[in-house]
């Protein structure tokens, strides 16, 4: 299993993608799932040429193109990773929280007009490199609506960056998520997840692996039966649990036709979950030495699990 830098959320890493490539390689990861800090030629081959002689995979990172311009930059970072044997590119329409970002349905329909844009202007770039981009499911697209967009925008270069937790802060079942979107995965992000009852609906937080409330075991073998040669890539964030504010009204602006199905259903199981852990882990008191150390103990926690429970 490799291991993906949004993993470090919080604390400092090695912004070089050739110096993460080796730390990852130290904890025991298979690969890495990074941003191409230099585009130079001779950083490419130096990052290709290592990652081939320790045998580890590369997945690399990149921001939809919402303008003319940004595309020609898309155009080089797809182009690179090309170069450097990188399997997938992960991409994303929002960089925040769907329940935070906007204010108004308006403002959530501007977003969903400028990000299938974006998709739409993305694609062919893809398929004239023949890298696929993975369109990850980062708290902006429910289930219902990332589907779609993946099978209008049906192309083998087009596919999903599949988080196996993070639309639980969407009121989407977990394993449903993992069902629906395994046959789309050209990436993933492979997490465990605890959840804690709090006045305004719930907190949500990854967990060290086989503490939290995800069928990891039966969610892998989704993935693996439906993408074979999909690699699995870590994202453990350590840090203060999220809020999920979906009991108030603000939380609802962005959903008119979501129906309370979801929010009875998710309720429940947190009801029935919040009782696993005595309590979520906070870690923004610490220092930063401290939570950095924490960090580093929570990967090779799950990188062990999964080599020893998950046969990654």
């Amino acid at each position: 299993m490799g291991i993906a830098t949004t993993s470090y959320i919080g604390v400092k890493i090695p912004n070089d993608a050739n110096e993460f490539l080796e730390h990852a390689h130290a904890l025991g990861a298979g690969g890495i799932q990074a941003n191409l800090n230099s585009l130079e030629s001779a950083d490419l081959r130096k990052l290709k040429d290592r990652a081939e002689t320790l045998g580890m995979y590369i997945e690399t990172m990149a921001s939809l193109p919402k303008s003319a311009v940004d595309a020609l930059l898309f155009e080089k970072n797809l182009a690179a990773a090309r170069s450097v044997g990188a399997l997938a590119v992960r991409v994303a329409g929002l960089s925040g929280r769907r329940y935070e970002n906007f204010k108004s349905l308006s403002d959530w329909q501007q977003f969903v007009t400028t990000s299938i844009d974006a998709i739409k202007r993305a694609v062919p770039i893809a398929e004239k490199h023949k890298i696929p981009i993975a369109l990850e499911n980062h708290k902006d697209w429910t289930l219902d609506e990332i589907v779609p967009i993946l099978k209008t925008h049906s192309s083998e270069y087009l596919g999903s960056c599949l988080d196996f937790g993070n639309n639980m802060s969407l009121l989407d079942d977990p394993m449903a998520v993992v069902e629906a979107l395994a046959p789309y995965a050209v990436s993933t992000h492979l997490k465990d997840m605890a959840v804690e009852e709090y006045p305004e609906g719930f907190l949500l937080s990854e967990v060290p692996f086989g503490e939290g409330m995800l069928d990891l075991k039966k969610m892998v073998a989704v993935v693996r039966e439906a993408r074979p040669k999909t690699r699995f890539t870590l994202e453990m964030i350590t840090r203060d649990p999220l809020q999920i504010p979906c009991l108030t009204e603000k939380y609802w602006v962005t959903f008119p036709d979501r129906s309370g199905l979801y929010l009875a259903k998710t309720m429940a199981m947190v009801r029935n979950e919040s009782g696993r852990l005595e309590k979520l882990p906070r870690v923004g008191y610490q220092s930063e030495t401290a939570r950095r150390r924490l960090t580093e103990e929570n990967n090779e926690i799950c990188l062990h699990y999964s080599r020893e429970q998950l046969a990654l």
